[in-house]
């Protein structure tokens, strides 16, 4: 009985136990405060970018450690927290509103590191803490648009019930609808009043005048902005969803706001971008018949209106909407035949039909794209909610050669615009423009203390675990030892590797268990072997029988245990999930160390040889 591993086999073990080393040694390094920045709408970060934000920091002293331009994307890390926060309003200033601007922390990894794919774990909120948006929702928008499609729905209604109207206009008072006679307004109040519960109607007729109002009724007031601020905070977890971030809070705080927190966010302005953009599109005719030299003047006529090219110029677009967004249930971007980016759009059945029976009615006719956004102005409405501004861009104008059914492709963008206004599309719309009102990193949500608790409490626990494993089995103690220690470095290592795993508080007790479950593992196989030898069996033996006889007992334990924790990642969330995925690598790692590593050791040391007594 030689109890020798073949070459192979111990240079694997080193090899597994090499790389987890290599992917846990970013994590010695920290972070450095940074600010990021990313373009939007059209815009490009360049080096020409680079050296204005340079200048500016230059100019205000700011010192920066390292500015890095890559992806598109600007990253300035400076020197601490109260540099970051000056360094992000004078970036902001210097670039505009074309540009997003955010703080964030950025690992401190060697770039010679980085290089080879070496980057830290992510830690939660109550670990690392995380980015922090406060999200208010205008509800002055979301009443306006229902007013809005109360508005066409009048005109519907009036239509079928074929009476007559003289106008209908949205007025600081309410929706009024002019009639010629009181007669056909007595007809309309009485018709209306049964088809639609939630307004209020009142005749508000002066002289010559006959006007009927409509109002929102205090309940149905009530009942849109509580399904404006539901559908806003589904759209945004699933905005966040789309982003990858694990273990989000999304909630609502009071009536009009939205709680955001984003823990172990590296790019935290791009999810600045995607959780605050109410990027919405429309499609329109081209009014093809307009003076172009009228236009240029805005004048047109009163069913069309004139938009703004992103490219430049001006172009006329038909008021009425042929398609608008809500009918998309399908998003990617995408490239053409000449590698330019696009986005496959797919609609429902009813988008669908809307969409085949608008380009049937023209070919051969242009049809535009409108890009619709609203951005923070920086001012505040009477009430003292913020004011948002509309951006409104025609990014692409395309002749319908033939008719169109429920997929077919948007052009006109740049290529990171192209796939955010996917992820948007397919995330949903925002029933009411959102504006992030308040952005931080914030700390450990636990605080400090308890932090440095949890890691004294593992940290006392290994001391003690290894002292008495020294002291209790000698020499095959200190291979213990040297096993799990290798198991919580593989543990990190691993974690750092797994793109979407974020250890939190409750994965450093999930770690803690490891560390018991490891050791338990090496008690087993060393009192099998004392058993051998007190059996009479030779230390090749021993040695032998106990690595085979213990395998069984060892994986039966941390199989169940393992299925244990793959049921509570999949049932649990937030912190259990956190526990629970810390304890499955720690048990898969350590089957690994308790095993194979330790039989390594043991084999490389007493194996071949005849060894009349062990230190065990």
């Amino acid at each position: 009985m030689l109890n020798k591993y073949p070459m192979w086999k111990n240079i694997m073990v080193m090899l597994i136990i090499a790389v987890g080393c290599f992917y846990a040694v970013p994590n010695l390094f920290g972070e450095d405060h940074a600010v990021q920045v990313v373009a939007t709408r059209g815009a490009e970060v360049t080096t020409s970018t680079q050296s204005i934000v340079a200048e500016q920091l230059a100019g205000k002293g700011i010192a920066v450690k390292r500015s890095e331009l890559e992806n598109g994307q600007l990253l300035v890390r400076v020197q601490d927290a109260e540099q970051q926060l000056l360094a992000k309003e004078v970036i902001a200033d210097a670039l505009g509103d074309k540009f997003t601007v955010a703080l964030n922390l950025a690992p401190a990894t060697p770039e010679w590191l980085e290089s080879l794919g070496g980057s830290p774990m992510k830690l939660g909120l109550d670990l690392r803490g995380g980015v922090h948006f406060l999200m208010e929702v205008d509800m002055g928008e979301a009443l306006r648009k229902m007013e809005e499609g109360k508005i066409a729905d009048f005109r519907s209604q009036l239509r079928e019930e074929r009476i007559r109207y003289a106008g209908i206009r949205d007025t600081a008072k309410g929706i009024e609808i002019n009639f010629r006679d009181a007669e056909t307004l007595g007809h309309a109040e009485r018709f209306l009043k049964t088809r639609t519960k939630d307004m209020l109607f009142t005749d508000v007729s002066n002289g010559g005048n006959f006007v009927l109002r409509a109002v929102m009724s205090e309940v149905y007031i009530k009942q849109v902005k509580e399904e404006a601020l539901q559908q806003n905070i589904t759209t945004i977890r699933n905005r966040v969803n789309e982003l990858g971030v694990a273990e989000p809070v999304v909630q609502r705080q009071g009536a009009e706001r939205i709680v955001v927190e984003l823990p172990g966010v590296q790019d935290t302005a791009r999810a600045k971008e995607i959780l605050g953009a109410t990027a919405s599109i429309e499609f329109h005719m081209v009014d093809d018949k307009a003076d172009a030299n009228a236009a240029a003047s805005g004048r047109v006529s009163a069913g069309s209106e004139v938009f703004q090219r992103r490219e430049g110029g001006a172009v006329v677009l038909k008021k009425e909407v042929m398609l608008t967004g809500d009918h998309i249930t399908g998003a990617q971007p995408s490239f053409d035949q000449y590698s330019r980016p696009q986005v496959s759009i797919n609609l429902d059945a009813k988008g669908g039909s809307i969409f085949s029976n608008v380009t049937k009615d023209n070919v051969g006719k242009p049809m535009a794209t409108l890009f619709i956004e609203y951005k923070d102005s920086g001012e505040r409405n009477a009430d003292g909610s913020v004011k948002m501004k509309k951006i409104e861009e025609v990014i692409s104008v395309a002749t319908i050669n033939q008719r169109l059914g429920r997929n077919f492709v948007i052009t006109g963008l740049g290529h990171a615009e192209s796939q955010n206004l996917a992820l948007l599309l397919r995330a949903g719309a925002l029933i009411a423009p959102v504006s992030i009102v308040e952005e931080r990193t914030i700390g450990p949500s636990l605080g400090a203390e308890n932090i440095e608790n949890g890691v004294q409490a593992m940290v006392w626990g290994m001391a003690a675990v290894l002292i008495f494993m020294l002291v209790y089995y000698r020499g095959f103690g200190l291979i213990a030892n040297l096993a799990l220690t290798a198991n919580l470095v593989m543990v990190v290592g691993v974690m750092s590797m797994i793109p979407g795993a974020v250890l939190t508080l409750p994965g450093i007790a999930g770690m803690v268990l490891t560390v018991g479950m490891a050791v338990d593992g090496n008690v087993l196989i060393y009192e099998r072997i004392r058993e051998e030898l007190r059996a009479g069996r030779s230390v090749q033996q021993a040695i032998h029988e106990g690595y085979g006889n213990a395998f069984s007992t060892i994986a039966d334990a941390n199989i169940t245990t393992f299925m244990t924790a793959l049921i509570l990642f999949a049932v649990g969330t937030g912190a259990v999930k956190g526990f629970a995925v810390t304890l499955m690598i720690g048990i898969a790692t350590s089957m690994f160390t308790a095993i194979v590593g330790t039989r390594s050791i043991v084999n490389a040391i007493w194996g071949g040889k005849r060894v009349k007594k062990l230190s065990i």
